[in-house]
């Protein structure tokens, strides 16, 4: 028998801390998915499902690991992968959608955007350099 089969032999504490952190999660995720859909630009809307999707995915990860460790009577922590990896994937992916739409926007003039921060030139022979 599978371990999902012996559910309704979790004790009581355990059962209401994974509820907790599935309660958690899911809220969580929710908030990030209601702030997709009300937030007014691209920058903000791209902003609420990244927190939600990192934290409400630790919530998850927490109640599933809870669950299988008391049920397995033996600790289960290969789910900390998936929350590696879902915070590392995460910021980079909301990184590199901004930074494209930031440059669709530039290119295509749009006023709603700040312009490009002027680059200083390099120093060569003979220019002082700063804080000198």
């Amino acid at each position: 028998m599978s371990t999902i089969e012996h559910a309704g032999d979790l004790p009581a504490w355990a059962a209401l801390v994974v509820s907790f952190f599935l309660v958690v999660g899911a809220g969580l995720a929710l908030i990030g998915t209601i702030g997709f859909a009300r937030l007014p630009t691209f920058y903000e809307r791209i902003h609420a499902p990244t927190l939600g999707t990192s934290w409400g995915t630790g919530g998850i990860v927490m109640a599933s690991m809870i669950f299988f460790t008391v049920l397995a009577t033996r600790p289960v922590v290969h789910e900390i992968l998936i929350g590696i990896f879902v915070t590392v994937t995460t910021p980079v992916t909301l990184m590199l959608l901004a930074r494209a739409a930031l440059h669709r926007d530039r290119a295509e003039g749009n006023p709603d955007v700040p312009p490009a921060a002027a680059e200083e030139p390099e120093a060569g022979e003979g220019q002082p350099t700063a804080g000198v």
